[in-house]
């Protein structure tokens, strides 16, 4: 189990950069169409593919579809569009011109199948990669700073030695990129979920969509972007200031990939049918965590993979290449973990290991670990603890067997346990017949199977 005893100074020190309740960064809400960084053109275009998918809109609703400010902003829009012949006013639902309804004349709808063909987005304003650049920067990862304590609040869940725990803050205070390897079963998965869910709390504004050479990248992700009501205190962070709309308030991201990852996935995804880009994983992954888990079993290999990230890992930037052939600088803000079962050096060389900074072995827990874990796994599920049943659990199927322990045996045979007293209608109890069950169901045994124990006296059962 993690150590309680640090020095003074250690425990003084400052946890984070940014104090908790705040945004490290509240993107200005613009008051002119040349503050949105956008031309003229592209927001016209974006606005006539919107009333040609709606049907008809009031100017305060094409706002709304926009997230762009009606006044200074979308009435400008509008004005131009209207003495272009491109759309039209059809009387007002409301007081004031927001309230106006607008459709698009015989023109305007020539014009919008035009912008169709072009790109089908006609979601949110994008925002230049100018700005989201300076956003990313202004949100790094790298502005969490982890003490002791903070690491005890974050991982105080697992059972973890000393060694191992102060391995892992200074990793994650580096900033760059984290190798946990070790037989499986041991918890290198939870302490990557600890790290993404429990040290990096807190949100940033990340925007919908980026637009680059005229064409729009959707970055916010509903499966991979948990959005945060940016009206909370404390829990989600206090807006201190009115936020431009095309930005969403998120937690931290933790992006998660296994064995389905493939180089192509680092890359941007490009729709032929709807003309415009997804993201890439690390790119969604910015002001977070990206875990690449599994690392090793990918169709990829090692290498490869690694060696996609030498540069952004280095110098703190991506380059991404759109379909026309150009290239562009993104920044690359993402704690990257790697995680695998296998032996590191059966991988990679050690030239290509020296590339990953921090490297921690999740060894198997020790016997008193093990107990430690089962006691609080017992407990969690309403199980009386037994010390001596778990010296009878030791002894018959780890010591005997030559088993090594891991630290999901507690959970999973807990489980079978469960699942079998449920089976027979008797109470969950770590009794030797319900012990060796729940071990025949979860152990393969290569030497042939044991003696079946006997039934627990079911209470009801015929």
């Amino acid at each position: 189990m993690a150590s309680t005893s640090v020095s003074a100074q250690a425990e003084l020190s400052t946890a984070r950069s940014v104090a908790p309740g705040e945004f490290p960064f509240i993107p200005p809400v613009p008051r002119s169409v040349e503050e949105t960084g956008l031309s003229p053109a592209f927001l016209a275009d974006l606005s006539l593919k919107i009333l040609y998918n709606a049907g008809y809109l009031t100017g305060g609703q094409l706002a709304e579809r926009l997230r762009l400010p009606y006044t200074g902003v979308t009435e400008v829009i509008l004005e131009f569009l209207k003495r272009e012949q491109l759309v039209e006013v059809q009387g007002a639902r409301g007081v004031g011109e927001q309230a106006y309804q607008y459709a698009l004349t015989a023109r305007g709808r020539d014009r919008a199948r035009e912008a169709l063909d072009r790109s089908q987005y006609a979601g949110p304003a994008p925002v230049p990669l100018s700005a989201y650049a300076v956003a990313m920067r202004r949100q790094s990862h790298k502005g969490t700073r982890v003490t002791p304590r903070l690491m005890r609040q974050a991982l105080g869940h697992l059972v973890l030695n000393d060694r191992v725990f102060h391995k892992i803050g200074p990793a994650i205070n580096s900033g760059t990129s984290i190798f946990l390897y070790g037989p499986p079963g041991n918890g290198k998965t939870s302490i990557a979920e600890a790290i993404g869910h429990r040290v990096f709390e807190g949100g940033i504004f990340i925007p919908y969509a980026v637009e680059v050479g005229g064409f729009v990248i959707k970055v916010f992700d509903e499966v991979n972007h948990e959005p945060l009501s940016n009206q909370r205190p404390g829990q989600t962070g206090m807006l201190k200031a009115p936020a431009d709309a095309r930005w969403i308030a998120i937690r931290r991201p933790f992006i998660v990939s296994g064995g389905e990852l493939t180089l192509e996935m680092l890359d941007l995804t490009w729709n032929e049918v709807s003309r415009y880009y997804e993201a890439p994983l690390q790119m969604k992954a910015n002001g977070g965590v990206f875990l690449i888990d599994d690392f090793g079993r990918q169709q990829v290999r090692p290498r490869d993979l690694l060696n996609r990230w030498i540069v952004p890992l280095e110098k703190g930037v991506d380059y991404l290449t759109l379909h026309t052939g150009q290239k562009f600088e993104i920044p690359f803000e993402t704690l990257i973990l790697f995680s695998t079962n296998l032996n590191p050096r059966d991988l990679v060389d050690e030239a290509f290991l020296r590339r990953i900074r921090h490297k921690i072995e999740i060894p198997d827990p020790s016997p008193a670990e093990f107990r430690e874990i089962f006691r609080r796994e017992c407990q969690a599920r309403g199980i009386p603890y037994d010390e001596q049943a778990l010296v009878y659990l030791l002894q018959e199927w780890y010591v005997k067997r030559r088993r090594p322990l891991r630290a999901v045996h507690a959970r999973d045979l807990l489980a079978h346990i469960q699942d079998i007293a449920s089976y027979f209608n008797v109470p969950p109890t770590l009794n030797k017949e319900l012990i060796d069950r729940a071990c025949e169901a979860y152990f393969v045994e290569m030497g042939g199977p044991s003696p079946a124990a006997p039934s627990p006296k079911p209470s009801g059962a015929s």
